[in-house]
């Protein structure tokens, strides 16, 4: 899993990157009357804005543990992530939308396209620089592990929301571009209305699938199969331990799973040789996995035997 630094490499990329095509494309716009460059400039705006968010709940998630949050802050990012994928769903992708539906209604021609597609050039080498970035950060993260298999089980959602907004802003530029080239090509102005509110349904696409991680995570997910098992082999491996019981897991962060387990012990320890073995096994389970910031053991009895 990646740690924040990595994270907050790909942030700080993106918001820089959008910043700068934002203000490029909002003049391109201003120039020429494009609907789909507004569609793209307020989609950039957006994207910076959406990275200080991020920024912002990154930093909030290292605040340490008080005591009004024992747990820590590290939902806190979870939290900044759901505002983000509002953000990208109703101000970005409804505002496009709406500003194509207007273009549409009341068509203009385009006025000196040249500067959209110097623009749209511009952009797309920006916007290429900060999704390699992401996309470096984004796949050494998930080694060998499939794209979408990655999003769906990460607890660091500031990564991917990065790699999918900046996979968005690629795509957007290419229908931007093809919107204002058939628009002047055929002297159609309904092609570059028809961009935008192309560009505004992909963007609420990319907020669905952001909200539904989110959601999740903000709900508190357990430990996939594959950590709880290591858990569970952690626990037994101790020559104090019967079995283990039920084992309950939560994430509180990226990097913060609390654990609750129930340990059945062998029936011949003393209470002094207990108390030993719960402390092998907190620091056996944090061995194995380093996330595992905290350990609740519960003593279970030993079925009793059945009466002859």
């Amino acid at each position: 899993m990646a740690g924040h630094g990595e994270s907050k490499t790909a942030v700080i990329a993106a918001v820089v990157g959008n910043l700068a095509i934002a203000i490029a494309k909002f003049v391109a716009a201003a120039i020429t009357g494009s609907s789909a460059m507004i569609a793209e400039g307020i989609h950039s705006l957006v994207d910076t804005g959406n990275g200080g968010l991020l920024l912002f709940g990154l930093k909030q998630a290292a605040t340490p543990a008080d005591e009004e949050h024992p747990f820590g802050y590290g939902k806190a990012l979870y939290f900044w992530s759901l505002i983000v994928a509002m953000s990208i769903f109703g101000v970005g992708g409804g505002m496009s939308v709406y500003e194509g539906i207007t273009h549409l209604q009341h068509p203009s021609p385009l006025e000196n396209p040249l500067w959209n597609y110097v623009v749209l050039g511009v952009s797309l080498l920006i916007e290429g620089t900060s999704f390699t970035i992401a996309l470096r950060q984004f796949n050494a993260a998930r080694g060998a592990t499939r794209p979408l298999a990655f999003i769906r089980n990460s607890k660091d959602p500031s990564l991917y929301t990065v790699v999918l907004e900046d996979s968005a802003a690629m795509i957007g530029l290419i229908v931007a571009f093809l919107g204002v080239f058939f628009g002047h090509l055929l002297e159609n102005p309904y092609f570059d209305g028809g961009a935008s509110i192309i560009i505004g349904l992909l963007l609420m696409s990319v907020a669905w699938i952001l909200g539904s991680e989110t959601k999740g995570l903000l709900l508190g997910e357990s430990a996939d199969a594959a950590t709880l098992a290591r858990i569970r082999e952690a626990v037994e491996s101790d020559r104090a331990v019967e079995r283990a019981g039920e084992i309950l897991t939560m994430y509180m962060g990226p990097s913060e799973l609390v654990v609750n387990l129930g340990v059945q012990f062998k029936s011949t320890l003393s209470a002094e040789e207990i108390h030993d073995a719960i402390h092998r096994i907190e620091d056996a389970v944090a061995a194995k996995q380093p996330e595992c910031t905290r350990v609740y053991i519960e003593v279970e009895s030993l079925p009793t035997a059945p009466r002859s």
